[in-house]
């Protein structure tokens, strides 16, 4: 190295050494449980073959001798093989009741004890002088590299073992390790690819090192009883294994590759990295292939558990699954990924119950043919469905029919090639539908534990799909309720626009050849045409009126209807003390009191009164439409009055009451009532008095003028 790399690296190795020796201290100082004390001790030897492992690395930097640099070497794989033995013991310490476990984890000591042992070896034939002449130093790098591999293995291991509340202890641990073992892995790589060490690499070892020691001593504090809360869960074995098969996937081909380099001559370096290229190629194509992956998931659910299924997991990602919003299709397409996803399939369909509960039909498909036909509820197929709860397992009836008795499979089945398990959607008494399932991408046993995993996963579809039809169905009719509401307001009004021109036709005969009768008369048809537009346009652009309410002079309407009503030979008495003006809209507001005066007239007798006030009190317009009729008794006018579709006319719909309410209340203003049977009913509307502008009608009588301007 030159002067400058080794000042550098007396510089790095020196920090290592130093940070690693104050953790030292450190942790000799700190007390520590019975529980963890062994854990701890283990740390401990680690911290110090680290701070070792630097010292010698410092003392070759200034030195430059070389036996410094072969003990570095030795100290360097057996700090290795004490941090192995640290994450060992984490990983074990949780799993004492567990045999299970335990079992899963056997691999870990021979694998650590063997490459430890290899790297012993090698440094000790360094030491002696005798590796030249076997040739071991070729070996030197591919046993570093198993090493950086095996110890990135454990600490995935360890970090996906610890539990989620407890994962903040250890992060800066696991982080700042597996960060020395990824700058490893890329010294060694090279150093085997290239067969040689990248001095410039090297030298900053001790940098590297350097910079792990905060996170450990923050991850010291954090979680001194380094034993508690460790489990292995089937994700974290199924990545574990992954992890551990491409490295040792890697290796292989690495000393291939060398080989290939070594005895390959003049074409030895390019055979070298083409077959890496094609190694790397090959293991990217295994790690993204579904079947692969499902092998390895059933290989290690079998092996190395007692239960096939992490069923905590397995419910929260189905639920998860589900729980995504989207339109219905889409929902299928979620309840057949979630079933799919449980047993590694890569096809299903969804079929469910039509609306009128006739048949099942195809709703939802993926990565399964198109199916026409439809399923009977009352068939043999559904009723064996729905009475005995089983998941069919098409493979198992070809070759057991006789364990599904009084079963008898429909012709589509047939037509779906790979159709593998039927799986029914029950909601308490009743099948909603049923999912089928294509193959599995391999071979799986469908046993009692897939068995009640689908069933419980089915009913928790079912659950959901009926949900969403249930909401589906309740919008539905809201629809109908908001179109059949505004479809009666629009029938009660032409109902009270018919009966005014029905009086009119009646009248005209008898007064056809009086002027003031055919003023009248044209007023009323020409008053009738603007409702009846207005009604079109309410229908047109929903129950909303259009327009932004404006100042509505109220004496001007009441003297309107009593005009209107007198032309049909009815007398209303008016009282206006006081002309006041409200905000509303002019042709809404008229209806509701056109209503009141009409419902009036029609509760009281020839000889009866009908009156309409209006005047101001506390502060808002009062109108009081009045009446000597019929009355109604006060249970009606509590519970039934505002109420839609409650009358007591004979041929009435009682929709002018609760409209009337409705728009006095949008207005802020409120509706008071008396009435009794056989004394007549009084009813005063109270509106707020709108003193900041004109009339609507003047309002657009002003309009013309100010777009001339």
């Amino acid at each position: 190295m030159g002067t400058s790399t080794n000042s550098l690296a007396a510089l790095g190795f020196g920090l290592a050494a130093g940070g690693y020796g104050l953790l030292a201290i450190y942790l000799l100082g700190v007390g520590q449980s019975a529980r963890a004390g062994r854990v701890s001790a283990v740390m401990l030897v680690a911290v110090v073959a680290c701070s070792g492992w630097a010292v010698f690395g410092l003392l070759h930097a200034i030195s430059g001798n070389r036996l410094f640099s072969d003990a570095g070497n030795l100290a360097d794989v057996l700090r290795y093989a004490a941090w192995f033995a640290f994450v060992i013991l984490l990983l074990r310490s949780g799993d004492v009741a567990n045999g299970a476990v335990r079992a899963s984890r056997a691999y870990l000591v021979p694998v650590a004890i063997t490459i430890v042992g290899v790297g012993i070896a090698l440094q000790g034939a360094i030491l002696l002088g005798v590796s030249e002449i076997a040739g071991l130093n070729r070996l030197v790098p591919l046993q570093a590299l198993a090493a950086v591999v095996f110890g990135l293995l454990l600490l995935e291991q360890f970090f996906r073992s610890v539990a989620d509340d407890s994962r903040w202890n250890v992060k800066p641990f696991c982080l700042g390790l597996a960060g020395a073992f990824v700058y490893d892995l890329y010294l060694y790589s090279d150093a085997l690819l290239f067969n040689r060490i990248d001095e410039d690499a090297r030298s900053i070892r001790g940098f590297v090192a350097a910079s792990v020691v905060p996170l450990l001593a923050l991850s010291t504090t954090r979680s001194r009883d380094w034993a508690s809360k460790i489990r292995l869960s089937q994700r974290a074995a199924f990545h574990s294994a992954t992890l551990l098969i491409s490295g040792i996937y890697l290796l292989f081909m690495a000393g291939v590759g060398y080989y290939v380099r070594y005895f390959g001559g003049e074409w030895g370096r390019a055979l070298q990295i083409a077959l890496g290229f094609v190694a790397v190629m090959a293991l990217g194509v295994l790690a993204f292939s579904g079947s692969m992956r499902a092998k390895l998931r059933v290989l290690v659910g079998k092996h190395f558990f007692s239960y096939r299924y992490d069923y905590r997991e397995e419910w929260l990602k189905f639920t998860h699954t589900l729980a995504v919003q989207g339109s219905p299709q889409e929902m299928g397409q979620h309840v057949i990924r979630g079933l799919a996803d449980m047993l590694e399939s890569p096809a299903g369909s969804l079929w469910l119950r039509d609306a009128a509960k006739q048949s099942y039909t195809q709703a939802a498909r993926w990565n399964m043919a198109r199916v026409e036909a439809g399923e009977a509820t009352d068939s043999a197929f559904s009723k064996f469905l729905l009475d005995s709860g089983w998941v069919v397992n098409l493979e198992e009836y070809r070759c057991f029919a006789r364990r599904y008795e009084g079963l008898a499979l429909p012709d589509w089945v047939s037509e779906i090639p790979n159709a593998w398990l039927i799986v029914p959607l029950l909601v308490g008494n009743e099948m909603i539908g049923f999912v089928v399932l294509g193959s599995a991408r391999t071979p799986m046993e469908v046993n009692w534990e897939v068995n009640d995993l689908l069933k419980t996963a089915g009913r928790q579809a079912a659950s959901f799909l009926a949900q969403m039809q249930a909401t589906e169905a309740l919008l539905e009719v809201r629809k109908f309720d908001a179109f059949n509401r505004m479809s009666a307001f629009v029938v009660h009004d032409l109902k009270n626009i018919v009966t005014q021109l029905s009086l009119m036709l009646r009248n005209a005969e008898k007064h056809r050849a009086n002027p003031e009768f055919q003023q009248d008369m044209l007023m009323t048809v020409e008053h009738s045409v603007e409702r009846m537009r207005q009604l079109m346009l309410q229908l047109r652009e929903g129950a909303t009126p259009p327009g932004t309410p404006v100042g509505v002079d109220l004496a001007g309407i009441v003297d309107r209807i009593v005009k209107a009503k007198g032309a049909q030979g009815r007398t209303v008495d008016m009282e206006i003390k006081d002309n006041l003006t409200t905000r509303g809209h002019e042709d809404r507001l008229e209806r509701v009191i056109g209503h009141l005066v009409q419902n009036a007239l029609d509760a009281t007798d020839i000889a009866g009164r009908v009156w309409v006030k209006l005047n101001k009190q506390s502060g808002l317009a009062q109108l009081e439409v009045g009446d000597t009729g019929q009355g109604m008794s006060p249970e009606f006018v509590r519970e039934r009055l505002f109420k839609p579709f409650q009358t007591t006319k004979q041929a009435g719909m009682g929709i002018g009451a609760y409209e009337s309410f409705q728009y006095v209340q949008e207005l802020g203003g409120k509706v008071e009532v008396q009435s009794a049977p056989g004394q007549g009913t009084r009813i005063a509307l109270q509106l707020p008095v709108f003193e900041g502008g004109p009339s609507e009608a003047q309002a657009q009588a002003d309009r013309p003028a100010r777009e001339a301007a």
